[in-house]
């Protein structure tokens, strides 16, 4: 089959899955039809706002549809409609078989991380946030349990010591856009050849809840750096800081460094240093905090923050 023969339904919502759509359409790939999130209020008007897969789509005049339920009949039978060969998945949402094995070359996921390491809603947050050094992309075929399909093609990416989730998300969108295309090239040319998923332990990377993204302060100085910069910028890891006057404000910190010292404080404590750095103190060090934001304030460094809040001797964080 020629490429532009070859039809297409996309499904994705997020900024992470216009890349690669993008990237097919300029491989002149013939996408025949996108799958997104229906429009949903947003902002501080809440007025309803489209998926920013949708907003591409529509430029490149693409059909979209956008079903609240994707077992619901009359859906189905436009989706079939378009008679599609292929079905490419990137940040969408759980299928039903129904919809995954309807078209007869299979459909076939990207996923931002190196499988069977780090299954799940984050694996990006997660891969940072447990200070890996390496993660990537791999595309593979769906099957009934998430994440777990026959591998097609994987590609390596380096974390850098210092990388927030923010950076290495947008790296792995560049590298799992080229991913895509290519895994297309090789289905049509038969040069691919699905694998099992190799069995053993595996890390996975579960949702972001208020629960999970919450700073103890009482780990170590290594594991809390690569806490705060895997949840950077969002949803961000957060703290209270709790004043002697019983008053407690919610901080979410975007920034921070850590710093090996031997002191006698107890975690949480907050230290100011030559007027501009603001620390705190965790059992093996500190982490110097570099950019966070006080409930209802914007965002602000340690300087800007020293600069126009009170005696900093009075809080601690919790």
């Amino acid at each position: 089959m020629e490429k532009k023969d070859l039809r297409i339904v996309y499904m994705g919502t997020p900024e992470f899955a216009v890349a690669p759509l993008k990237a097919l359409m300029e491989g002149a790939f013939n996408v025949v039809a996108v799958i997104t999130m229906p429009d949903k209020p947003a902002g501080r008007g809440m007025k309803m706002q489209s998926s920013p897969v949708k907003i591409f789509a529509q430029e490149q005049n693409i059909p979209v549809l956008q079903p609240e339920k994707l077992k619901d009949e009359a859906f189905l039978e436009e989706l079939r409609s378009y008679k599609a060969d292929l079905q490419i998945v990137v940040a969408f949402r759980m299928l039903p078989v129904i919809v995954w094995d309807m078209p007869p070359m299979g459909t076939f996921n990207l996923h931002a991380s190196l499988l069977p390491q780090y299954r799940g809603a984050a694996p990006i947050h997660w891969a940072v946030m447990n200070g890996e050094t390496e993660t990537g992309v791999s595309t593979f075929f769906l099957q009934h349990e998430i994440d777990t399909g026959d591998l097609l093609l994987q590609e390596k990416l380096t974390i850098g010591a210092d990388e927030t989730t923010g950076i290495v998300h947008d790296k792995l969108m560049d590298l799992g856009a080229q991913v895509v295309c290519l895994t297309v090239d090789a289905l049509l040319a038969g040069t691919v050849h699905p694998i099992p998923q190799p069995a053993g332990e595996v890390k996975l990377a579960p949702k972001l809840f208020k629960e999970n993204t919450r700073i103890d302060w009482n780990r170590s100085s290594a594991e809390l750096h690569n806490f705060i910069r895997g949840l950077s910028p969002f949803p961000a890891a957060w703290t209270e800081m709790h004043g002697k006057d019983g008053s407690v404000t919610g901080v979410k910190v975007f920034g921070a460094i850590a710093e090996k010292a031997i002191h006698t404080l107890n975690p949480g404590t907050m230290i100011v240093e030559g007027k501009k750095v603001l620390k705190v103190a965790v059992p093996d060090g500190f982490i110097c905090l570099e950019r966070f934001q006080l409930a209802g304030r914007k965002t602000l460094s340690s300087d800007e923050f020293l600069r126009g809040f009170p005696e900093i001797a009075d809080f601690w964080l919790l």
